[in-house]
């Protein structure tokens, strides 16, 4: 029986966040390109049935990508890198060369001529990187496509965490809306309050050192609840770190020398989450103390990368198909929240069907 789902084609697909929405929301994908061989990798494990290029977008095709589609596309989806425009990168990234690879989804956009195209991004995307962005939206336009943007909160549909992200949403020949919002801070008019850490972790029982479980076997035969090894001087600052509280509150002695005397950075790291709020921000940095407010909430340890793949709410079996820490904890916080994906998804795909009802 032929498959009537919508297809879709995702460039810059990281580890399978996105896709994981997608399907969720009706959606069969045909191809995925990711250049980095970790985050393929995963990919492909968790989504055998999608052919999977493993190399740079610019050397793939729109053909390519049709006859994989069957001579159409319904929505090509792309979260373009985003570390150039970050406002955690910004202070000491100026120009970092993958910035322009944001062109790549209007080159392939004109080649493929899919029926919706679905962006997502750091906000900055729309603010230092706005040369970008609009070059991008006025190809979009010549090409008949109408574009609506948006920065959303993921909390607002769901997701356990505060991540504030750019979505542009562009149907050809019709308008695409943003999903409402589902969460809000206070339960209120028809809206649920936000999720928060513990529903998303509180069932997890204690994590393994991950240096531990590389000896017996793997990370992975510890469904990745692995942790690292706090020196001693970041012991003492968890210990004394209150759950909710940012590094700043911690006292003046225990910080790292460059963080004392009144210093004005980065205040959100060396504390602990609170279990009955989201979390912060999930980064590649998820499981270092000195990257974020990355502590667990009562334990004298910092969240397992499991655990921020929940926060991410990646499916509790997902499977990372790596043996490093640092290239599962960047496919993780690198990921769009899959909750997030499937609400813009749901949105994208209903205004399809509309549309061609229409």
């Amino acid at each position: 029986m032929k498959d009537k789902r919508l297809t879709a084609v995702e460039i810059f697909a990281g580890g399978g966040g996105l896709a994981v929405g997608l399907d969720r929301a009706g959606f069969r994908a045909v191809a995925a390109i990711e250049i980095e061989r970790h985050a393929a990798a995963t990919f492909k494990a968790n989504h055998p049935n999608v052919q999977v290029f493993r190399q740079d977008v610019r050397e793939i095709s729109g053909q390519t990508l049709l006859d994989l589609g069957g001579g159409a596309i319904d929505v090509l989806a792309a979260c373009p890198p985003c570390q150039g425009f970050s406002s955690l990168t910004s202070k000491y990234r100026r120009d970092d060369p993958r910035n322009v690879l944001v062109s790549e989804v209007a080159r392939l956009t004109e080649e493929i001529a899919p029926t919706a195209v679905m962006i997502e991004n750091v906000p900055g995307l729309a603010g230092k990187g706005r040369p970008l962005f609009d070059d991008l939206v006025s190809r979009l336009e010549d090409n008949g496509y109408i574009c609506n943007w948006s920065v959303l909160q993921v909390a607002d549909y769901g997701v356990p965490q505060m991540r504030r992200r750019l979505v542009l949403l562009a149907g050809k020949g019709f308008k695409i809306e943003m999903p409402p919002a589902t969460h809000a801070r206070v339960e209120a008019a028809g809206k649920k309050r936000w999720k928060t850490v513990r529903e998303a972790i509180g069932h997890m029982n204690d994590a393994m050192q991950f240096v531990e479980a590389s000896k017996n076997g793997g990370a992975h035969l510890f469904d990745w609840h692995v942790v690292r090894k706090l020196s001693d001087a970041n012991r003492e600052r968890l210990a004394q770190a209150k759950a909710g509280a940012n590094g700043s509150d911690t006292p003046d002695h225990l910080r790292p020398p460059c963080h004392r005397g009144g210093y004005s950075g980065f205040s959100n790291v060396y504390g602990r989450m609170s279990w009955d709020e989201p979390s912060p921000t999930i980064t590649a940095g998820c499981t270092t103390l000195s990257k974020g407010r990355f502590g667990h909430p009562d334990k004298l340890r910092t969240i397992s990368l499991r655990e921020a793949a929940l926060l991410q709410t990646f499916p509790q079996d997902y499977h990372f198909e790596t043996d490093a820490f640092e290239h599962a904890c960047a496919i993780v916080g690198n990921a769009l929240p899959c909750t997030f994906a499937e609400a813009i998804a749901k949105e994208v795909g209903k205004s399809i069907l509309t549309h061609r009802a229409d």
